[in-house]
């Protein structure tokens, strides 16, 4: 838990309100709070103060050594106009582009932290309308964003209404992010929670996380990116978080171009998510996601608890060669998936499938195993698709749908409520099913 600031504390360290701050809701107070962060950077570093109250703002900038600590009741409004967010070099979806600045940024800093019971509500109403109408010029702000930075911690607060992506820290080293809660609504397009992207050594704990996108992304850039600003997401630890609605439960990628390394996900309960456990990329992206362990799981009325997905068709639907199902020549852009084993999982009130494994022809999965899983499948559920990609089967209320894998292991496997069998193999798989 977030340790409170006592009274003594409090009268120690100036208030933003010190800096002109009015917290009325309505005057727009970036550059008192700005001024606060500065002067106290200017200290050496330390803590600036925000009492309760409510503080429109546009971009604030974090310098090193500052924690921002947000009192309860006190509430960072996003402004609603674009001007107040400066046009920033950034990585958005894999990629280096111009975008709106964050709405709390900060890049190349040391020791950061944004803590406290207090509340950001980025107000991404208007930029959600305007991102549905495509009048933006460049990709909308993200609610928190760090580029290349050392010793962050976000503790404690509540993130709501992100114009696009809650939480996302790039490049960064040594992330803690522990007892957050984050409520985007459902119908928000790209809302994600948490999105750890070419990070190492990464902590995500206690969180509740509600999105209209994916809840926590683990992501590694693109082929897009020149080659010396990828880097591999590795050393990541996801643990005894609630994970409610959204497209995915805990995802890796699509993007992954760097790979994605040493992961582990635990003790973590999902609630009305798409899919709960969650792989995809495709052909050209490059990359391998290896040594993942995953336990220790309840679902609850997810349509599919585990899908790996090599043929990920959105920003790609129609291409040919990302859907030639196919072998193709192995290159530098062939991704893959390895060593993932996933255990001690309970799900419930399943609607498509118990499990979409899709490798590509010339690239199976490899070395997968599932055990002591449980998957009970309701009746009455529409067909719909189980993951994002061209040429596959609707589905519902089917078993593991497994094809180009090998070495995957099935170890006390339960499957009830299914249609047809509970596992429906073909010629390129290499199985071990055991009672």
């Amino acid at each position: 838990m977030t340790a409170a600031i006592s009274l003594t504390e409090q009268a120690a360290i100036p208030s933003v309100r010190a800096f002109g701050a009015c917290g009325d809701g309505c005057t727009l107070d970036t550059a008192a709070l700005q001024a606060a962060i500065d002067a106290c950077s200017q200290r050496g570093g330390g803590t600036v103060f925000v009492p309760a109250g409510n503080y429109l703002t546009g971009t604030l900038t974090l310098r090193d050594n500052i924690t921002l600590y947000l009192d309860g009741g006190a509430t960072l409004l996003g402004s609603d106009n674009p001007a107040d967010y400066p046009i920033t070099p950034n990585r958005w979806e894999g990629a280096e582009q111009s975008t709106y600045a964050p709405l709390i940024a900060g890049e190349n800093l040391s020791n950061i932290a944004i803590i406290g019971r207090g509340a950001i509500d980025g107000r991404g109403a208007a930029w959600w309308k305007s991102f549905r109408e495509k009048s933006l010029a460049y990709p909308r702000p993200r609610l928190i964003g760090f580029i290349d930075c050392a010793n962050v911690l976000i503790e404690g607060i509540r993130l709501t209404n992100s114009p696009s992506w809650t939480i996302n820290p790039v490049r960064c080293q040594n992330v803690s992010v522990r007892g957050v809660t984050i409520i985007n609504p459902p119908e928000s397009p790209n809302t994600d929670g948490i999105n750890p992207d070419s990070c190492r050594l990464v902590r995500i704990s206690d969180c509740h996380v509600s999105v209209g996108d994916d809840c926590i992304t683990i992501k590694a850039g693109t082929q897009h990116e020149k080659p010396d600003r990828r880097a591999p997401c590795r050393d990541i630890a996801i643990t005894n978080c609630t994970l409610e609605r959204g497209h995915g439960g805990v995802v890796i990628g699509s993007e992954m171009s760097g790979g994605v390394q040493n992961v582990v996900i635990s003790n973590c309960v999902f609630i009305g998510t798409d899919r709960g456990i969650r792989f995809k990329s495709r052909r050209g992206r490059g990359g391998a996601v290896e040594d993942v362990r995953v336990s220790n799981l309840i679902m609850d009325g997810v349509l599919c608890p585990f899908t790996m997905n090599l043929y990920y068709h959105c920003g790609a639907r129609g291409d040919e060669f990302v859907s030639d199902k196919s072998a193709q020549p192995l290159d530098d852009g062939t991704p893959a998936f390895r060593r993932i084993h996933i255990s001690h999982v309970s799900a419930v009130d399943v609607k498509i499938a118990a499990g979409f494994l899709y490798g590509l022809a010339e690239m199976p999965l490899e070395d997968i195993s599932f055990s002591d899983i449980s998957v009970a499948l309701t009746s009455g559920a529409q067909a719909a698709y189980p993951e994002m990609a061209d040429g596959i089967p609707s589905m519902s209320q089917a078993g593991f749908f497994v094809r180009n894998a090998k070495r995957i292991r099935f170890d006390h496997v339960e499957v009830t409520g299914q249609l047809g069998p509970a596992f429906d193999l073909d010629d390129s798989v290499r199985a071990e099913i055991y009672p």
